[in-house]
C-alpha cells in the first residue's frame, strides 16, 4: 500500500527501514517496516537478532517517527489503511440508485438509529438482563441453590461432619463457620454468584454471535464522545458487564493512552461486574423504584466522571472506525461454547479467590484484624445511614465486589435492610474498590501510581456518593 504524499513523515521513515533490511523474511520489507513501527515484538527481536548492524538505526527511525506524531502510531496507520480502502472502494464499487433493501438491513438500520436503537437497547436490558439475569438467575435459580440444596441439604450435612470430624472450634470454623470456607465462600461462589454469571454469559453469548455489539457501538458513538471515548469502547464497557479484570485487559484494543486511562477509570468506578450487578438486581428485587434511582445513579456518575475525566486528561478527541459484520441468528454450537469457556474460566480464576476470601477472613478472625477493620469501616457505614452489619459486606468488597454484594444479601435476608438502605447500600457497593484481580490487572496496564491513586480515589468518592444519595433521599421523602 503507497500513499500518494512521497513528503509524508510515515511514508519517509518506511522507506529508510526498507532500504536498511538486507534478509530474506519471507514477507516484503515495507511490511516488516510497518510491524516494526507498530511495535511488534516478535518482528523486532528477529530483525534484531538477524540484522544487529542495522537494528540501532531502525530503533531511531522508529522512536524519530513516534516523536513526529501526538497518536500512536498503529493507530495512525489503520487510519491510512481505512482512507485508502476508502479510496479503492469508490473507485471500483457501483451503488445502484434504487438498490433493494433486505430485511437484515433495515434491521441494522433500526439498530443504530438513535430514535429506533435506544428503545431497543432498554428492550434488550429489560429482558436480557433485568428479567432474564437477575429475575430468574439471581432469583429464581439462587432461590433454589442457596433454599433447597445449600440450607436444606449441603449446609446442614457438612456442619454435622465437621462438628464429628474436628473437635476444636478455631479449626472447624474455618470449613462451617460464620465465615468458613464451605458454608460462605463455597454458598456464595456457587450457590449465589454461579447462577448469574452463568445466565449472564448466555445472555451476552447470543447477544455476541447476533453481530448487535458493533451496531451498539454505533448507536453510543455520539454520546461516549462526550465522555472522550468512542463507540469502540463499547466492546470493553460490556465486557466489564461480565468481568471487569477481562474488560481492563481489552481496554489495550483502545488506539490512544488518554482513551485507555478513561475506560480504566470508569471500569474500576461505574461498571458493576455480572456477579455484583445480578446480586444487585436480586436485591432491589421488589423495589422498582429504588432500581430506576440505582440505575440513574450509576448512569449520571458514569457520564459525569467520564466528562470530567476527558476534560482533565490531555490529548486530541479520538476518531472511531468499525468493520460491521453482517446480522445473524446466533449458533447454538457457538453460543455454548462461549458460555462454557466464560464460565470455566469463572471456576479456575475467581471460585479460588472466594475460598481464600475466607481463609483471609479466618485468619483475620482469629488474630483480631478482622474486628479491628469492621469497627474501622462501621464509621463510614453509619454516615450514609446502614447499620454496622452492613461493614462486613463492605469488607467483603475489599476482596470482591461481588463478594461484598452477596454480603449484603445475606443482611437483607436477616430484614436488617429496608428500601433506601437498600437503594444507598446497592450505590456504594457498586462505586465501591475494585476487587484484587481488578486492581493488579490496572497496575499492570497502566502502572502502580496509577492503580494506587484511582483505588484511593474509589474509596473516599463511593462513601461520599453515598451519603449524598442518602440525605437526598430523606429530604425528597422517597418511598420504596
Amino acid at each position: 500500500m503507497r500513499y500518494r504524499d512521497t513528503g509524508d513523515v510515515l511514508e519517509a521513515s518506511l522507506e529508510k527501514i526498507e532500504a536498511l533490511l538486507t534478509r530474506d523474511y519471507g514477507i516484503s520489507g515495507r511490511a516488516i517496516g510497518l510491524l516494526l513501527l507498530q511495535d511488534d515484538d516478535e518482528m523486532a527481536s528477529r530483525v534484531e537478532a538477524e540484522e544487529p548492524g542495522a537494528w540501532t538505526q531502525i530503533k531511531g527511525i522508529v522512536a524519530e517517527t513516534k516523536a513526529r506524531y501526538s497518536d500512536p502510531l498503529s493507530y495512525i496507520i489503520a487510519m491510512r489503511r481505512q482512507e485508502e480502502a476508502s479510496r479503492i472502494s469508490r473507485t471500483a464499487v457501483e451503488h445502484p440508485l434504487h438498490a433493494e433493501e433486505s430485511l437484515k438491513d433495515r434491521l441494522s438500520r433500526i439498530m443504530i438509529n438513535p430514535l429506533t436503537g435506544t428503545p431497543l437497547l432498554l428492550l434488550i436490558l429489560y429482558y436480557g438482563v433485568y428479567k432474564f439475569v437477575g429475575g430468574f438467575g439471581a432469583g429464581t435459580v439462587v432461590n433454589y441453590m442457596e433454599g433447597h440444596i445449600f440450607e436444606g441439604h449441603v449446609t446442614p450435612w457438612v456442619t454435622r461432619f465437621f462438628t464429628r470430624l474436628i473437635p476444636w472450634d478455631i479449626v472447624r470454623e474455618l470449613f462451617v463457620g460464620d465465615y468458613g470456607i464451605i458454608t460462605l465462600g463455597v454458598r456464595y461462589a456457587v450457590a449465589l454468584i454461579l447462577p448469574i454469571v452463568t445466565t449472564f454469559f448466555l445472555a451476552f453469548a447470543v447477544i455476541e454471535d447476533t453481530g448487535y455489539l458493533p451496531r451498539l457501538a454505533l448507536l453510543i458513538d455520539r454520546l461516549f464522545k462526550k465522555i472522550g471515548l468512542t463507540g469502540r469502547a463499547v466492546i470493553p464497557m460490556v465486557l466489564g458487564l461480565g468481568c471487569d479484570t477481562m474488560a481492563t485487559l481489552v481496554t489495550r484494543t483502545l488506539p490512544t493512552k488518554r482513551e485507555r486511562l478513561i475506560a480504566t477509570i470508569l471500569l474500576a468506578l461505574a461498571v458493576p461486574c455480572s456477579a455484583q450487578l445480578g446480586v444487585i438486581l436480586s436485591l432491589l428485587e421488589g423495589h422498582p423504584s429504588g432500581l430506576w434511582i440505582w440505575a440513574g445513579v450509576m448512569c449520571a456518575i458514569f457520564i459525569l466522571v467520564g466528562f470530567l475525566s476527558s476534560v482533565v486528561i490531555p490529548g486530541e478527541s479520538p476518531s472511531f472506525y468499525m468493520e460491521i459484520p453482517p446480522l445473524r441468528l446466533p449458533r447454538p454450537s457457538n453460543v455454548f461454547v462461549k458460555t462454557y469457556s466464560r464460565v470455566k474460566w469463572y471456576f479456575t480464576e475467581i471460585f479460588p479467590i472466594f475460598i481464600l476470601a475466607s481463609v483471609l477472613i479466618w485468619a483475620g478472625q482469629i488474630l483480631g484484624i478482622f474486628n479491628v477493620l469492621v469497627r474501622i469501616l462501621e464509621f463510614p457505614v453509619r454516615w450514609i445511614g446502614l447499620p454496622d452489619k452492613a461493614a462486613v459486606a463492605f469488607l467483603f468488597g475489599f476482596f470482591r465486589r461481588d463478594y461484598g454484594a452477596a454480603g449484603l444479601y445475606d443482611i437483607k435476608k436477616a430484614g436488617l435492610l429496608n428500601g433506601q438502605q437498600l437503594v444507598v447500600a446497592c450505590v456504594t457497593l457498586a462505586l465501591f474498590l475494585p476487587c484484587i484481580a481488578q486492581f493488579l490487572m490496572t497496575v499492570k496496564e497502566r502502572g502502580a501510581k496509577t492503580g494506587i491513586a484511582l483505588s484511593v480515589f474509589i474509596l473516599f468518592f463511593s462513601f461520599t456518593v453515598g451519603f449524598l444519595t442518602n440525605a437526598i433521599m430523606s429530604l425528597t421523602a422517597v418511598r420504596l
